[in-house]
This record gives C-alpha cells, structure tokens and sequence, in this order.
C-alpha cells in the first residue's frame, strides 16, 4: 500500500466516522426533546435513558450507511478536485481505476464492520430498543395475532383465528392430523388456553372426528388437555422479532419454522437476505461517489455533496420499497431485496463509461 492509498484510507474513514458522529448526535437530540416528557412522566431512571440512547444511535448508524458513505466520498473526492489533486494523479500516469483502490478498500472496510454489526451486534442493541419502549413507552401494549398456521408434528396442523399474548388464550382452534393428503381426524375447539399450573394447552367446548374405513366416530366435550409442541412463548414474540436475532440464530429460527410450517418464515428469510445485501451498498455507493464528484468543477462541492443526499435517499426508499414488495410475498424475494444494489451497480456502470472524470 502506497502513501497516497494510505492517506486517502485515512482521510475517507476520518471524514466517514465524523458525518455519522455528527448526524448520529442531531438524530439523538430531536428524538430526546420528542421523548422528553415521556421519561419524565414514566420516571426513567438516567441510565436507562443512556442505555436507549447508546443502543438507538447504533440503529442509526446502520440505517444511515449508505448515506454517510455517500457524502464522505463526494466531500473527499470534489475536495481532492477542487485542489487539482486529481489531476495531478491522473497526469502522473495512476489510472482512474487505480485510483479507485484506496477509496474501494476504505468502503471494504466500512462493508466488513457493518456486516458484523447487523449480524452479531445490532440484534441485541434492536431487542433493548423494543423492551425500552415496552417498559416505559408502550406499557400496555399487548401484541395480537390473526390467522395463525404451524405445523406442530408431522402430519399434524394447527390452525388459531385470533391469538392475544395478554391471556394466553387463542380462539376459533383447529388441530388436523393429514397423512398423505387423507385427513385422518380433526379437533376443532372455541378456545385454547394455556394453563400455567401444568404447563399445557387446555381446548373449551371442543370437537373431534375421527375418519374410519367404515364411517367415522365422532364426540364432543366441554374441556380437554393437549399436548401441542408449541408453547406462548411461540407466539408471545416482541414486534420484528427477525430484527433481534443475531446471525446463527437467525438461521436456526428460520429451519424450526420452515419445519412447522410458519407463515411468517419469509420475514426472517428476508431479514438473513438484508444483513448480506445491506454491506455491499457502501462499495457500490463508493464507486458512484467518485465518480459523480472526480471532475473539479466551478460551483464547488456544495452541489455534489446535495446531489449525494439525493442519491442516497433515492437509495434508500427504493431499498424500503423492495423490502416491502418481498414482505408483501412476491416470487423472488431475494431478488426484490438486491434489486436496489443491481439498480445501483449498473448506473455506476453507466455513468463510469459514459461520465468525463
């Protein structure tokens, strides 16, 4: 590595940790004057408050990346521009391509770090977030579930109409035993409970039938145990659960739901798509930065720096609007969550073929 990818390295990453300080810092302060009245009202006590600042701001960080990456490029390079440093580069015989390496290792760099931070860190500081609010923001907030599949054994379902975490209770509760596409008996119940003193489910005002060569039998009964391989915690889940799992336990959620036959599988596939997608952003974004602002031109760096919020936000939403098209269940939901870096990747193309620098 040479002085000069040394120093732009150090430059890049400097100018990269001061932009996300700083927006991290303005994000931090609005949201304290917002929540202010709330913590006092609540009683927070201060190091809660600071544990939800330090764990919010590492949310942040993640979620503005492509921004920050965006505009430490565009300052360095327009500023390396504006002082003919470029040029000179170039007229010293280093190639446009080979004066791209430093800038592509710093972004290297920042893709690694954010990749261990969304997989093994982030998740932890994203569960506290959601506890935080639980406990003093949303106190009675009691999650509800509506139409509810799970494949509890083989060749056994379960089915739950509307299921509160709040009693423990589900209604409208059937349970189908199908082998090989033959119903072989079903329990249909108007509400299952979990009993906290056996640890069981127990089913009110039930029904079964049991489908036999010769007819089928059928009774009924106003309360009965059951044994089910699904417990509360099952379902008395935080919001954006796929959020708080760290990497491993992502994946290893994914194989028990994709066992029980979870409708709600594809939002942790989604979630493991993102957290290998999202790193790649800061070396395409980088590649775009240098780029848009290699060329010195008279208006300075103030323009190129608006574009690069403009670019990056433009990122941003079509990233928010792939992850919502993948979540609402399309075909290939692993090609909606890279469609952005695709989107991205080939402009940068475009504009490095058909852009003077």
């Amino acid at each position: 590595m040479k002085i000069l990818d040394k120093l732009i390295i150090k430059d890049f990453l400097k100018t990269y940790f001061f932009v996300v300080l700083m927006l991290i810092l303005i994000v931090l302060v609005l949201d304290f004057t917002e929540k202010n009245d709330a913590f006092i009202r609540n009683e927070v006590p201060s190091g809660e408050i600071l544990k939800y600042m330090f764990n919010y701001g590492l949310y942040l960080n993640n979620l503005l990346t492509p921004i920050t990456v965006f505009i430490s490029v565009i300052f360095i390079t327009s500023r390396m521009a504006g002082r003919t440093e470029i040029v000179a580069i170039l007229s010293s015989g280093i190639s446009f391509i080979r004066m791209l390496r430093p800038f592509l290792m710093g972004a290297a760099m920042i893709a690694i770090a954010s990749f261990l931070l969304n997989g093994w860190v982030l998740p932890g500081a994203t569960a506290s977030l959601y506890k935080f609010k639980m406990e003093y923001l949303d106190d009675d907030a009691q999650f509800n579930y509506q139409n509810l599949h799970v494949k509890v054994a083989p060749d056994v379902y379960a089915y739950i109409s509307k299921y509160y975490t709040g009693p423990k209770t589900g209604y409208s509760f059937t349970l189908e035993h199908i082998t090989e596409g033959r119903l072989i008996s079903k329990l249909t119940a108007d509400r299952i409970t979990w009993d906290t003193t056996t640890n069981a489910w127990k089913v009110k005002n039930w029904k079964i039938r049991k489908l036999q060569d010769m007819g089928e039998d059928f009774s009924v009964g106003e309360e009965m145990d059951t044994v089910l391989s699904i417990t509360p915690n099952d379902f008395d889940l935080p919001p954006n659960h796929h959020e708080t799992l760290i990497l491993p336990e992502l994946s290893k959620q994914i194989k028990v739901l994709e066992e029980r036959g979870a409708d709600n599988v594809s939002f942790y596939k989604i979630e493991r798509y993102v957290r290998f997608m999202s790193p790649f952003a800061a070396i395409i974004l980088t590649f775009i930065g240098v780029i848009v602002s290699s060329k010195k031109t008279r208006g300075g760096s103030g323009f190129k720096i608006a574009l690069g919020f403009m670019l990056a936000f433009v990122y941003i939403i079509l990233f928010l609007l792939s992850r919502t098209f993948a979540e609402a269940g399309t075909t290939y939901p692993i090609f909606a969550i890279w469609l952005p870096n695709i989107i991205f990747a080939l402009t940068g193309l475009v504009m490095y073929k058909t852009i003077p620098r």
